[in-house]
């Protein structure tokens, strides 16, 4: 042992040698003393791999993705093409320029929407059909 090595053992008799080997880069052993396993840095016990709790994290935020995102959105894409296929003729619609008006034909997926008292007519497309407006009959306002 060279001399700084002697004299902070001295001094860690005042301090114990517990505190002093919590240092680091100082050991309180002689050279001989110390052995290979006393160094050892590596966890003892059943830990899980790194790898492993990366996959669980990646497939929780996969998860939360899919029910705050992709449901949602594939959820309302089904409500809208279930609406677009109840269309019928003299029902009022809105289409998503703002334009409401009567169907007064389909073809396809054309739909021809028949707005103001000028009876003017405008041909579009069926998915630009925003909202359709319920009509009422009789048997409704009772």
């Amino acid at each position: 042992m060279n001399n700084i090595s002697k004299k902070l053992l001295k001094l860690s008799l005042g301090f114990g040698t517990a505190a002093m080997a919590s240092l680091p880069g100082i050991s309180v052993f002689a050279e001989g003393e110390a052995d290979g396993a006393s160094n050892n840095t590596q966890p003892q016990g059943g830990g899980w791999p790194m790898w492993i709790i990366l996959i669980i994290y990646i497939a929780v935020f996969v998860l939360i993705g899919y029910f705050l995102i992709f449901r949602p959105q594939k959820k309302r894409k089904k409500e809208e093409e279930e609406m677009r296929a109840s269309l019928t003729l003299g029902s009022e619609v809105t289409t998503i320029g703002g334009i409401t008006g009567k169907v007064v034909s389909i073809k396809d997926d054309n739909v021809t929407i028949e707005t103001s008292l000028d009876r003017t007519l405008f041909e579009v497309k069926n998915w630009a059909i925003r909202e359709i407006k319920k009509l009422e009959t009789d048997d409704d306002k009772k």
